[in-house]
């Protein structure tokens, strides 16, 4: 009977470090008590205390807290992803022996490019939370790089070139390139023949940090890039504003194929200097590096995967 009750106070404190753990994850993820007490369905009263429990069980203070926003110490930092680690493992653990897809629960954070979520994921989304009923999506969708470790996100889309972050990457494939211009610019200023003639040409410039003025119209002669300035009096820092801006006739642009489908096939966009596309641009899946990934991160990696296959060369 002695045995009993320690066995069973044993499971009931492992279970309550758990649920700690938990609460913990997703108030760093929501940088908020308030947010991640909603998101749970729990007190904020109750979120606030089992927090306080934990970094008194730790010794350590994971949380810097404000009146507007909450943010991880050095310590939580570390701590949160040991815990989003465990937490990984447990889950495994609980659906090792489960192929049913109903099996598969719980919250991923994933992030993107509102051109890809817009283009190829929101379409077929229904059809993967169909098959896996029980779970829930978070979609961020920006141009900006994410911390993906920091903000807690399961894995992201990246396109173009990466630069080595320590994190896993997938390779999907790559994004075909196309030229673009709206048909009342082609009509005020000609349709070019040629990238030299672009100096006489407006594009729309595209720069992740404004202020940088990098952009430049590139292309391949054979295998040799070469790339050509032009004037412009635009810049933006959305891609959905970048395509928006063409199809209003404010210049020239260079984008992913998958982005202005829909636009070519109304006319509102049409395709010039075919033979002087920009290279192919990579797309990648990210995650931070754990040894023991979740089934619903393998499986919606999985989709995402497959799912991309269709779009990409």
């Amino acid at each position: 009977m002695i045995f009993t009750v320690s066995f069973s106070t044993t499971i009931g404190q492992n279970v309550d470090k758990i649920q700690s753990m938990q609460v913990f994850v997703r108030v760093a993820e929501l940088n908020n008590f308030t947010r991640a007490a909603e998101s749970l369905g729990l007190p904020k009263g109750s979120v606030s205390r089992l927090v306080q429990q934990l970094e008194t069980r730790m010794s350590a203070r994971l949380l810097h807290r404000s009146t507007r926003r909450v943010q991880l110490t050095q310590d939580g930092q570390v701590f949160y992803q040991r815990c989003k680690e465990l937490l990984a493992s447990m889950d495994e653990l609980e659906s090792m022996f489960q192929s049913n897809p109903a099996s598969v629960s719980g919250r991923l954070r994933v992030d993107m490019t509102t051109g890809m979520a817009t283009h190829l994921v929101l379409p077929r989304l229904a059809e993967f939370l169909n098959r896996y009923p029980a779970l829930e999506i978070e979609l961020s969708c920006t141009d900006h790089r994410v911390d993906v470790v920091r903000e807690g996100f399961d894995c992201v889309i990246r396109s173009g070139t990466l630069k080595d972050s320590g994190l896993i990457a997938r390779p999907l494939g790559q994004l075909s390139m196309i030229n673009c211009a709206s048909p009342g610019y082609l009509r005020r200023y000609g349709t070019p023949d040629h990238p030299d003639q672009l100096a006489q040409h407006a594009m729309v410039h595209y720069e992740q940090i404004l202020g940088s003025h990098t952009s430049a119209f590139e292309y391949l002669d054979g295998k040799q890039l070469k790339t050509v300035k032009s004037g412009g009096a635009v810049t933006v820092n959305s891609t959905e504003t970048y395509v928006s801006a063409c199809i209003n006739g404010l210049g020239i642009i260079q984008v992913p194929l998958i982005g202005v489908r829909d636009a070519l096939a109304g006319g509102q966009l049409v395709s010039i200097l075919p033979q002087f596309r920009a290279p192919p641009m990579p797309v990648t899946l990210v995650y931070p590096h754990r040894l023991n990934l979740s089934r619903r991160v393998k499986v919606f990696m999985d989709w995402l995967t497959e799912l991309t296959q269709t779009f990409i060369a």
